[in-house]
C-alpha cells in the first residue's frame, strides 16, 4: 500500500521497525557508565539488567511499568505503520506481566518531504490499537526529523508477585514462543519491492497483532521468566534470559514455527541487514548440533522482529496451565514448547 502521491514510507528510512535497532555490541558500548546508580528500594527493576521495561513499586503490592519504544517504517501504510508501532511499544508491559493503563506518542516526522496528512493517519492507527488493548493514547510530542519515526511511552500496572523478568529462569524449564519468526525478513522483502500482496497481508496481520496473553500469563506463578522478541531476534532474546539466568538453553529448531512465505524470500537471498549486525554480535555464543541446516538457522534466528511473540519459560508443574491458556486464546498452535533452559554449558545457546 502506498501514500498519497504514491510515496512508499519505508523508502524514507535507512532501516524500519525493531531492525533498525543500534547492534548489541555497540549498544553495550553506549550503555557504560561510571555514574552511579540512584539507590531506591522502590525501583524492582531498572537498567542494570536488559529486561523489557522498568517496574516500580508503588506500595500497595502494585508495581508500576514504565516502558517507551519507537522505530522508523516498517510498512509503507501510515495508518498501518502507527497500529504496528503501538503494538510493539505496548508489547514491553504485556512482557513483564502487566496490564497497559496510559500511553504518550513519540512522533518524528520530515514535514518538508511527506505529507502531514500521513502522520496522522499514524496517529489514527496507533489509537486504534490503543482502543483494542483499552488504555487512552493520552498525549504526546512531535518534532521535525530527517526520517520519520513513531512509537509510544506506555505505563501499566502488576500485581508485584506476578511480575516477570526475563533473567529469572530455572534449570528444566520448558520455552514456548507465542509467534512464528521471520517477519523481518518479509519487512526486507517489502523495502526491496518483492513482496507479494498475500504475504504483505501476513506480515501485517502479525505485526499489529497484540501480546495481551501475557497479562495472563503473569498471573502464572510456574512462569518463571518472560520476554518478548523483538530487534535482537529469537537468538539474541534467548541468549540475554540465559545468561541472566546463570544457564543455558537448547532451542528445538524444528519446532520453532516461521511466518508464511518467508522461506521463499530466502531462496532469493533477501536477508535484513540488521540480521548480519546481530549474528556478528552473539555467534561466538551459539553452538549447532549435526542435522540443523546452518545456513536457514543463520537467516532466522537473528532475524529482527518487530512486535514478536512472547518467550516464555515455564517449569513443569505449570505447562498444562500455560498450553490451556494458549488453546483458550486461539494459540493452539505454539503449545509445543521450542527449548528448554539447562545447566550452564560452554556455549549459551545450543540448537538442536
Amino acid at each position: 500500500m502506498e501514500i498519497a502521491g504514491g510515496i512508499k514510507l519505508t523508502g524514507f528510512a535507512h532501516g524500519g521497525g525493531c531492525g533498525c535497532k543500534i547492534a548489541p555490541a555497540v549498544l553495550q558500548e553506549i550503555l557504560k557508565t561510571n555514574t552511579p546508580q540512584l539507590v531506591n528500594d522502590k525501583l524492582l527493576v531498572g537498567n542494570s539488567t536488559n529486561d523489557d521495561a522498568a517496574a516500580y513499586d508503588l506500595g500497595n503490592g502494585t508495581a508500576l511499568i514504565s516502558t517507551n519504544d519507537f522505530f522508523t517504517p516498517i510498512v509503507d501504510d501510515p495508518y498501518d505503520f502507527g497500529r504496528v508501532a503501538a503494538a510493539n511499544s505496548i508489547s514491553d508491559v504485556y512482557a513483564m506481566g502487566g496490564k497497559p493503563i496510559v500511553a504518550i506518542a513519540i512522533l518524528g516526522w520530515p514535514v518538508e518531504k511527506l505529507p502531514v496528512a500521513a502522520a496522522q493517519q499514524v496517529l489514527e492507527g496507533a489509537r486504534a490499537v490503543c482502543n483494542e488493548a483499552g488504555l487512552p493514547l493520552a498525549g504526546g510530542h512531535s518534532i521535525d526529523t530527517p526520517e520519520p519515526v513513531f512509537g509510544l511511552a506506555v505505563n501499566g500496572l502488576c500485581d508485584i508477585k506476578n511480575l516477570k523478568r526475563n533473567n529469572t529462569a530455572k534449570e528444566g524449564d520448558a520455552l514456548f514462543l507465542t509467534k512464528p519468526i521471520g517477519v523481518g525478513v518479509l519487512a526486507a522483502a517489502q523495502k526491496r519491492g518483492a513482496l507479494s500482496e498475500d504475504h504483505l497481508k501476513i506480515l501485517v496481520a502479525q505485526l499489529i497483532q497484540l501480546n495481551r496473553i501475557g497479562e495472563e500469563l503473569g498471573k502464572i506463578q510456574g512462569v518463571t521468566a518472560m520476554t518478548d522478541v523483538t530487534g535482537f531476534g529469537l537468538a539474541g532474546h534467548l541468549i540475554e534470559m540465559a545468561e541472566g539466568s546463570g544457564l543455558s538453553a537448547e532451542l528445538f529448531y524444528q519446532q520453532i514455527q516461521i511466518t508464511e512465505g518467508v522461506k521463499e524470500y530466502l531462496a532469493q537471498r533477501i536477508t535484513p541487514d540488521a540480521t548480519f549486525r546481530n549474528w556478528n554480535g552473539y555467534s561466538s555464543k551459539i553452538h549447532f548440533d549435526t542435522g540443523v541446516d546452518v545456513m536457514e538457522a543463520f537467516s532466522l534466528l537473528p532475524d529482527p522482529q518487530t512486535n514478536g511473540g512472547l518467550l516464555v519459560a515455564v517449569n513443569a508443574a505449570a505447562q498444562n496451565d500455560v498450553v490451556s491458556l494458549f488453546e483458550r486464546n486461539g494459540l493452539a498452535q505454539f503449545i509445543q514448547p521450542v527449548g528448554k533452559m539447562i545447566a550452564r554449558q560452554e556455549k549459551v545457546v545450543i540448537v538442536k
